[in-house]
């Protein structure tokens, strides 16, 4: 077989998707799993608000099927600075703001933005996809180890100690796949960082800019609560670029709406690449996003809703997490903090099943298919170590009256542990 491009050569599949392919396979051959490993939603009880879908409809009818403008149809992106005044209490111009078709896409063209080969980027792993854009880009990936004792975010003094010679730091709050947040205090020292730094560089060099991923912002829960860069520090507005968009804030993962804030300088160059590409949204979705988010009374009952199912079933899990715990058994969890995600840790390596000793977190990942029927994300699939006991469990396809019964066989397969 003849060789292909280096990039393509080098690429290595989503994980994610691997893992997912094998539950699928299961599946199908009869297996009764649980799969809480997608970061999507069942729309048999998460739908998108009834207005979204009468809009969407609408403008279908209407006849909006040709292209949309590179940086998105005007409407929409007035309509986008008007939410992100109202609920992230930061102002942006129509230059500033770019239309994608979900996040995916913006991240990617950020990435090709910023990102020469050899250039430094800075992530915390566990954490999504930052691995996979580096490489295609062929940066030099500076990964930090974020611990447990931190809520799995970056710490202020691994960003400080690696931060020089950086021209990308990326930080996603809350967070993918742990469900936890950076709070005011460790988020405006970051920001002090990436200001002094860039203050430091020369005319000549490359600036640090922040890619700040925040596609779970409306999702938080109890006492936390999301801070943007620039709402804390207005100065960072030159440097940060962040992302938001339908799919999780309404549950609208296939309407394929995201949108992306920066400066207008790098929005411009965005706008250009992404034209090449076509990685606009659909007009139609546009125009009934537009509609949508300039319906205040809709938006508020949307997230209400929203929050609240989602919230109900992390705060389900936690409680069974903290009795099997109070029990004995090796599990343990971050509680519910934001996105639709929680953090646990089922430690199992040395235990014994039948006979059978665990000797990886591979065969603790298998017994829990195959024992309990729960499929869960082992965080090595974000880039954490192989052997991590930590594991993202996501809650939009999850049934209420199913984790129960999940729980319940998980302790009585825990309770045959050796």
């Amino acid at each position: 077989m003849s060789k292909l491009s280096a990039l393509a050569e080098s690429m290595v599949g989503s994980e994610i998707v691997k893992l997912g392919n094998e539950i699928n396979n299961r599946i199908a051959q009869g297996a009764a799993i649980y799969n809480y490993t997608i970061g999507d939603f069942n729309p048999a009880f998460f739908p998108i608000s009834d207005v979204l879908r009468d809009e969407i409809i609408k403008a279908y009818q209407e006849g909006f099927t040709n292209y949309p403008p590179a940086d998105g149809i005007l409407s929409l992106r007035k309509a986008v600075a008007k939410f992100v005044k109202e609920y992230q209490h930061i102002d942006y111009e129509v230059n500033e703001i770019q239309i994608s078709c979900g996040g995916r896409p913006f991240i990617y063209t950020l990435f090709r933005t910023l990102v020469d080969p050899g250039d430094k980027v800075i992530y915390a792993v566990p954490s999504w996809n930052n691995n996979h854009y580096t490489n295609i880009c062929q940066g030099q990936a500076c990964e930090l180890n974020a611990l447990p004792e931190n809520d799995f975010m970056p710490s202020v003094e691994d960003i400080a100690a690696n931060i020089e010679g950086a021209v990308l730091l990326c930080l996603c709050t809350p967070q993918n796949p742990t469900g936890t947040t950076l709070s005011k205090e460790k988020l405006e020292q970051i920001c002090d960082l990436v200001l002094a730094e860039n203050a430091r560089r020369g005319a000549d060099e490359k600036k640090l800019y922040l890619l700040f991923d925040q596609m779970y912002s409306t999702l938080t829960y109890g006492s936390t609560t999301h801070y943007h860069p620039v709402q804390l520090r207005p100065e960072m507005k030159a440097y940060t670029i962040s992302l938001d968009g339908v799919s999780k804030a309404f549950a609208g993962t296939g309407v394929r709406v995201g949108w992306g804030l920066g400066p207008a300088n790098v929005i411009a160059k965005m706008k250009a690449l992404m034209s090449h590409i076509g990685t606009w949204a659909p007009m139609a979705e546009q125009v009934a996003t537009a509609a949508f988010l300039n319906n205040e009374t809709a938006v508020k009952e949307a997230l209400q809703s929203h929050k609240q199912k989602i919230e109900e079933r992390l705060l389900k899990i936690n409680d069974n997490i903290i009795a099997l715990k109070e029990k004995g058994y090796p599990i343990d969890a971050i509680a519910p903090q934001a996105a639709i995600y929680m953090t646990i840790k089922i430690d199992l390596k040395g235990k014994s099943f039948k006979g059978k000793t665990f000797t990886s977190q591979e065969e603790v990942t298998q017994f829990l298919m195959d024992e309990v029927g729960i499929a869960l994300v082992p965080f090595y699939c974000f880039g954490a170590d192989k052997e991590s006991p930590w594991y993202r469990i996501s809650v939009g396809t999850a049934r209420m009256e199913d984790l129960d019964e999940v729980f319940l066989k998980m302790e009585a397969a825990f309770a045959q542990l050796s």
